[in-house]
């Protein structure tokens, strides 16, 4: 069994898409599209920069998923490959559980690249800028974060946001109690921690205002049953019935990706290969999290190209 998973907000880069768009038409038909949904040159921000502008959230999350949808789009229509047919589920990181439902053709891509747009302002605009943040803990599993998150709040928000792989753990909260847990992480067994050079909190509950926002653009989007089912973020389970995908998407807004229990679930579920479309970051969590399994990042057409040869 196959799982194919997409990245989240991170893996940006300048230059992205560009060889692919290069070399298939079916990728700048993705690229367009999108560019056309938003309403601005996006695809010319991914390829060119500059990376001030692509790495603002409402920028950052459409980019990365037109990316990672463009790369899986390739291999269907010039692989002559049915997703249907060679994953049996699929998966993404925050921002990539929108990636996977569009792969699967529960939301279409105009509106999966609206929603993120919307999404990155929301929550760009819950917190004030300087106000938030966000610090990984490397070293530290679930357990060991909790304990650190709780002891720096002191009143203050601070939670775990992502349980990332058994040795990288993601915090997130008030500016000052982030600076709290990472004075203290060392003190409580975290090999390290440091600031991630983030806009806002993501995954907590000050992302709520950001979770009515998206509750009410849900409301108004169609969503229908995902081709395979998809891997909620903040239940690590999989989910077809279209109602409760648009609940855990707004659920997830303020919740704790919990990736690790989503790998281990999916292992478990029989799954023993994964193909991350678009990045290179989940594939190597994936194999920190279960080392038996095989673990692909496929960007380019040399990789589609290899890919093809192993499906």
């Amino acid at each position: 069994m196959r799982a194919f998973i997409f990245p989240g907000q991170g893996s940006q880069i300048v230059g992205m898409g560009r060889a692919l768009a290069d070399a298939s038409p079916t990728a700048r038909a993705v690229f367009q599209e999108v560019d056309e949904a938003l309403g601005q040159h996006l695809f010319r921000l991914m390829a060119d920069g500059p990376a001030e502008e692509l790495v603002l959230t409402q920028n950052a999350q459409p980019a990365i998923m037109a990316n990672a949808i463009a790369t899986l789009r390739v291999l269907e229509v010039e692989g002559n490959v049915r997703l249907a047919d060679k994953a049996d589920y699929v998966a993404g990181h925050s921002l990539g559980e929108y990636s996977a439902l569009c792969a699967a053709g529960a939301i279409d891509l105009t509106t999966t690249a609206r929603l993120l747009k919307l999404r990155g302002l929301a929550m760009q605009s819950a917190v004030p800028v300087g106000e938030g943040g966000m610090a990984v803990l490397l070293g530290a599993d679930l357990a060991r974060a909790q304990a650190i998150a709780d002891a720096a709040a002191q009143g203050d928000v601070c939670a775990v946001a992502n349980d990332n792989d058994p040795t990288q753990v993601v915090i997130s909260g008030t500016r000052a109690a982030i600076d709290r847990a990472i004075a203290i992480a060392k003190d409580h067994g975290a090999k390290r921690a440091m600031a991630l050079p983030v806009s806002a909190p993501f995954h907590c509950s000050l992302m709520q205002p950001a979770a009515y926002a998206m509750e009410a653009a849900l409301d108004e989007a169609r969503i229908d049953a995902p081709l395979v089912p998809v891997f909620a973020n903040v239940t690590a389970a999989p989910v077809s019935d279209p109602d409760t995908i648009r609940r855990l998407l707004v659920e997830q807004v303020t919740g704790m990706v919990r990736w690790r229990e989503s790998v281990l679930a999916m292992e478990s579920a029989g799954v023993h290969g994964f193909v991350e479309f678009g990045g290179k970051v989940l594939a190597p969590m994936v194999k920190r999290i279960a080392p038996d399994v095989t673990a692909t990042s496929v960007i380019t057409m040399d990789d589609i190209e290899a890919l093809l040869k192993t499906l």
